[in-house]
Formats: structure tokens, C-alpha cells, sequence
């Protein structure tokens, strides 16, 4: 049995990928945004009030510490902590060194926590994890 194409389906679906194919060629990775993982920074920003700020930004949605338990994680939530993440993964190398084990901690909970496919168990647990290495992190930039 062969589907029925309506007249002209096939030349829309072309145009409309003709019409996307320059802003799908844009977001390939170029030498120029190659390591660039967030919107609105610059290689001169400070990289300790950029890391800071990202975090700051993503603990507006969060619960305070210690109810974790009760963190809803929700697409807004794995958002702020996906910015923080790339926040991190941009500025976080040109953190101080002595940072360098709670920069790793960040990456490794932020990259379960900005998923939604995660279990909500290990959620609860790579919140826990991301907090402690935020508070390292405002801590080591202070």
C-alpha cells in the first residue's frame, strides 16, 4: 500500500528546509564558538562572578537547603541548572585551581540534573552534590 501525498506537500517540506538549511548550517560548531557553551559572555568577563552569577541564577528555582526532597524538577529548573553547566564548562577551567574538584563536581551533577530522564532518587542526590560544590565555588571566588 503506497500513502497518498497531497499535491504540493513535497515541495513545501523542501522550501521549508531550504529556508532552515542557513540557520541549521549557523549552529555548527565554528573555531569561533568552539568551547562555548552559554549566551552572553565574553572571554574577558571574570570567570568567578560569571560561574557565581550562573549559580545564583539557577538557586532562585531551587528549594532552600536541605529539602531537596522536596525540589519539583521541573523543565524551568533543569534549565537554570543546564545554563549553569555551561556557564561552568566555559568559565570554570579559568577558575583558581584550588576550585578545580568542585568545578568537576558542578559539571558531573549538573550534567544528570539538566536532564529529564534522570530518576527522581538520583536527582535528590546530584542536588545535594551540586550544592555542595556551589558553595565551594562562592566560597573560593569571595
Amino acid at each position: 500500500m503506497r500513502a497518498i501525498v497531497p499535491p504540493g506537500a513535497v515541495a513545501r517540506r523542501l522550501s521549508v528546509l531550504v529556508l532552515m538549511l542557513p540557520l541549521l548550517t549557523a549552529c555548527q560548531d565554528s573555531p569561533a564558538t568552539a568551547g562555548r557553551y552559554s549566551t552572553g559572555g565574553d572571554p574577558s568577563d571574570d570567570p568567578c562572578a560569571r560561574v557565581v552569577s550562573a549559580i545564583g541564577y539557577a538557586d532562585l528555582l531551587l528549594e532552600p537547603r536541605g529539602a531537596e526532597e522536596a525540589q519539583n524538577f521541573e523543565s524551568a529548573v533543569l534549565g537554570r541548572l543546564a545554563e549553569a553547566r555551561g556557564v561552568t564548562l566555559q568559565y570554570g577551567p579559568a577558575l583558581p585551581p584550588s576550585l578545580a574538584p568542585a568545578v568537576r563536581a558542578l559539571e558531573t551533577s549538573t550534567s544528570g540534573l539538566s536532564r529529564a530522564d534522570v530518576p527522581r532518587e538520583r536527582q535528590v542526590r546530584l542536588l545535594r552534590e551540586y550544592r555542595a560544590a556551589a558553595e565551594q565555588i562562592r566560597t573560593g571566588c569571595a
